[in-house]
């Protein structure tokens, strides 16, 4: 009878325990909580109002510290980023953590490198509590949640250890870049007449690129307004004149690209701040999109992102290098000052030089990434938006939506052609370079799975 009652608690205990198992890895191994975890970062980025270069750093150091985990779990898969990155030294292996959860340990050094790059200090806290609660409520072995949380906290300051040498903390003291009210130039606009942002960006340490200047460049349109027959004339009136016949569907397309981190409503006296996606936060949901359409599983999605958003890091280096390099005019401007001074744009222009267009580059950058990833051809619904009031998008492919996301910019009266066409051009050559010298996922089973 006690044997018979023995086996019976024994067995229950078995069921109890494996059920508990399957519960926790069901849980932390679901790609939809990875997905969730980056719209968390995503959030405390568009609360703090942090800029759309600044965001990207965020986005990258997080995304590598949770690939190099899963790298690290799954080696016959991933390859590290140490040595691929140059300047990334190798990461500290799992030695004497025999039993880890690999996608919960990506899952805290990713929230652990978030928290450390963005502020306030400590905004993902509650975030990491209940992941931890999560993994304690659905019976994770005590053995196993200890050791994956030392191995993300150990590569978590790998990560941030190294990021400390990508110049941003000496960039931060930089001397504010000087406003030469010459023709040509750059000057501040309104409503906000701000300062240049992030002048020294290109400073910035890039991941991939060799340096900031390493994508040939033409230099922008010469500056002539006088002569009605000259390129730049031409470029500035066509902008004029798009904005002012703009139609119902140019206007939405203005606005669904828009991505304005913080533009400034002004009404009579009264003045207000709206917030929203940055463009390479709108990107990081177009890939939770893409990742989630095409059904990869955690590790792949993990590594989309990582891949994603080291070339939006890149293609932003290179961008604002050659912005505070030509320091070329805005077309608000340039028509206010020589054509029409009542003239508005339709969206709201941003405190930095014109020349590339950032949102064309680092959209061409991440398109190329998920044309690889993902494949080409592939349609999505791009929800995004619909959160600030904003309806959907339909695209049949991520470089069809990377084209608009460039030609918005137009239609919103901020860029010249040019300038959106040329930063497509030097975010795909970016996105291309990306692809070709890192590998994380064994090339050949990209689209086998």
């Amino acid at each position: 009878m006690m044997k018979s009652y023995l086996l019976c608690v024994a067995t229950a205990l078995f069921f109890m325990l494996a059920c508990n198992k399957k519960e926790y890895s069901k849980t932390f191994h679901d790609p939809n909580l990875y997905r969730q975890t980056v719209k968390q970062l995503n959030d405390i980025i568009l609360d703090n109002g942090f800029s759309p270069i600044v965001a990207s750093r965020n986005y990258a150091y997080a995304n590598i510290a949770a690939y190099e985990v899963i790298a690290a779990g799954d080696s016959t898969n991933y390859q590290s980023l140490a040595g691929q990155i140059k300047h990334l030294p190798q990461t500290p292996k799992p030695n004497g953590y025999q039993k880890i959860d690999y996608q919960f340990a990506s899952l805290l050094a990713f929230c652990t490198v978030g928290n450390a790059v963005t502020f306030p200090e400590g905004s993902m806290d509650i975030y990491i509590d209940s992941l931890k609660q999560k993994a304690n409520d659905e019976g994770m072995p005590s053995i196993m949640f200890e050791n994956s949380l030392a191995y993300a906290d150990l590569v978590a300051k790998h990560i941030l250890k190294w990021s400390k040498g990508d110049n941003y903390a000496k960039t931060r003291s930089s001397s504010k870049f000087p406003v030469r009210d010459e023709e040509g130039r750059w000057i501040p606009t309104p409503p906000m007449y701000a300062q240049a942002l992030e002048p020294h960006w290109g400073e910035i340490r890039p991941m991939v690129l060799d340096s900031a200047n390493q994508i040939s460049t033409p230099a922008p349109t010469l500056f002539d307004i006088k002569d009605k027959n000259s390129q730049f004339y031409k470029n500035v009136i066509e902008v004029k004149n798009t904005v002012d016949n703009l139609s119902d569907n140019q206007k939405f397309i203005a606005d669904f690209w828009d991505d304005n981190a913080f533009k400034l409503n002004v009404n009579g006296h009264v003045m207000f701040a709206t917030k929203k996606f940055s463009p390479g936060g709108h990107w990081m949901n177009i890939v939770g999109i893409a990742t989630k359409i095409h059904k990869e599983d955690f590790n792949t999605t993990v590594s989309i992102y990582a891949e994603a958003s080291i070339a939006i890091f890149d293609a932003f280096i290179d961008c604002w290098y050659l912005k505070f390099k030509t320091n070329y005019v805005r077309p608000e401007t340039a028509i206010n000052k020589y054509i029409d001074d009542n003239w508005k744009p339709y969206i709201q222009t941003p405190p930095f030089p014109e020349y590339t267009s950032g949102h064309a580059s680092i959209s061409a950058a991440v398109a190329e990434i998920l044309t690889d990833r993902i494949g080409d051809q592939i349609a999505f619904r791009d929800t995004s938006q619909l959160e600030f009031g904003i309806g959907e998008r339909t695209f049949s492919s991520f470089k069809v939506a990377a084209k608009e996301a460039g030609l918005s910019r137009v239609y919103g009266g901020i860029h010249y052609v040019t300038s959106c066409e040329q930063g497509t051009i030097n975010g795909e050559k970016i996105g291309l370079l990306v692809l070709n010298r890192l590998q994380l996922k064994n090339k050949n089973k990209l689209h086998a799975d």
